[in-house]
């Protein structure tokens, strides 16, 4: 009953912007800590972007002030705004909500970078 629904993904060129939307039904989004996670084949997943349910934010060093986590509760919503694209930025980009033993995901959303 579960879903995470990214949405947003596609192909940019280098220095280009996405908006990624995670659309979270079957759960109350608020009580869940949110983040975005990307990843390539043959390499682990990883944190890209973290969003407490308070709305303190954390990010990764490598997409440190190009990107940017919110979450519109009301809305049952995560977005990941990514400006300044890398071709080192493209990934599946997948969407999690967890709270002590639960952990949901996405079935992630593809973001090609390239020129």
């Amino acid at each position: 009953q579960v879903q995470l629904v990214e949405s947003g993904g596609g192909l940019v060129q280098p220095g280009g912007s996405l908006r990624l939307s995670c659309a979270i039904s079957g759960i109350v989004s608020s009580r869940y800590v949110m983040g975005w996670y990307r990843q390539v084949p043959g390499k682990q997943r990883e944190l890209v972007a973290g969003i407490t349910r308070s709305g303190r934010t954390n990010y990764a060093e490598s997409v440190k002030g190009r990107f940017t986590i919110s979450r519109d509760n009301a809305k049952n919503t995560v977005y990941l705004q990514m400006n300044s694209l890398k071709p080192e930025d493209a990934a599946v980009y997948y969407c999690n909500a967890q709270s002590g033993i639960f952990d949901y995901w996405g079935q992630g959303t593809q973001v090609t970078v390239s020129s």
